[in-house]
């Protein structure tokens, strides 16, 4: 990792940390508040220790891009959870041979890059 791709990735944690300090729910209840505050940490401890040890640049790249993408979607809909996409199960090709290969190429390729780790950490 080169040291300006360090200091990014160190800086997008601390923005994470001081987005998780100054949070509050949509409802404005202070339970809902601390649950949401603490998720947004315990969520960025996870993410960024799971790929502490990336090496190669496009996937750091990548997993930047999925960072960036997850603070401004949870700012915009302050909504600190990963916004869920909505396919029909089976609705992209026909469920026989080849073209089910074919369906689950076209369900990977359609996911939102925001949503890549969520289903590896959940």
């Amino acid at each position: 990792m080169t040291p300006i791709t360090r200091q990014e990735v160190l800086g997008l944690y601390r923005k994470i940390l001081r987005i998780a300090k100054k949070w509050q729910s949509a409802s404005g209840q202070i339970e809902e508040t601390i649950k949401e505050k603490e998720y947004i940490k315990n969520e960025a401890k996870t993410l960024f220790r799971k790929n502490k040890n990336v090496t190669d640049p496009k996937l750091i790249k990548q997993c930047i891009e999925e960072c960036e993408a997850r603070i401004e979607i949870g700012l915009h809909y302050n909504i600190p959870y990963p916004r869920p996409i909505h396919l029909p199960p089976m609705g992209l090709a026909h469920k026989q041979g080849r073209t089910l290969r074919h369906q689950e190429k076209l369900r990977k390729i359609s996911k939102p890059i925001y949503l890549k780790s969520h289903d590896e950490v959940s």
